[in-house]
């Protein structure tokens, strides 16, 4: 596969073709430009009819395999990096502390975002609690998406205890075998 096809002449490009494939045998050779878009669709194309059919492992209506409660933490941890962009290191986690079927069908859930320091802290509250409103609001409408009820959802920010990293596999449910 070549990439950035978008940067390179034609006439380069084909001749580089043919000097890759004159080295190697290819069954293929797909030109892509990621940026563009260009030749994407052949190599999708492609890869999928190689895939061999075979059974489904969970229910075709199921969209994870993943807990739910690890499921509603990426959704969050999502929306902030979406709202957010390069403000904001990729090392904050999101936790969700609790998770609670109510009796009117709702689920109530209590989630902690984890950054580094106060000044980050800062940038997720936002002026007068606005980003962390609206991460909240997406959050919720997406997590209710999924599960098909209302969503009551609370968001918590706090600053990680140097030298302190969370566990959150285990306690999302993720368990790796002890070797």
């Amino acid at each position: 596969m070549l990439n950035k096809i978008d940067l390179v002449p034609r006439e380069k490009l084909l001749a580089l073709t043919r000097a890759a494939n004159d080295r190697l045998s290819f069954a293929n050779t797909f030109m892509v430009s990621a940026l563009s878009g260009d030749g994407v669709d052949d190599l999708r194309h492609t890869l999928a009819a190689m895939v061999p059919a075979g059974p489904f492992h969970y229910p075709e209506d199921q969209m994870s395999d993943a807990p739910m409660r690890h499921l509603a933490a990426e959704i969050t941890r999502e929306k902030i990096f979406r709202q957010l962009h390069q403000e904001l290191p990729y090392q904050s986690t999101v936790e969700t502390d609790s998770w609670t079927e109510r009796k009117d069908k709702s689920i109530r859930i209590e989630q902690t975002i984890f950054v580094e320091r106060e000044s980050q802290r800062k940038i997720v509250l936002g002026k007068a609690g606005a980003t962390i409103k609206s991460i909240g609001a997406d959050s919720r409408k997406e997590i209710a998406e999924i599960t098909g009820v209302p969503v009551h959802l609370f968001l918590f920010v706090k600053v990680r205890e140097t030298g302190r990293r969370p566990q959150p596999l285990p306690r999302n449910g993720l368990e790796f075998p002890k070797e």
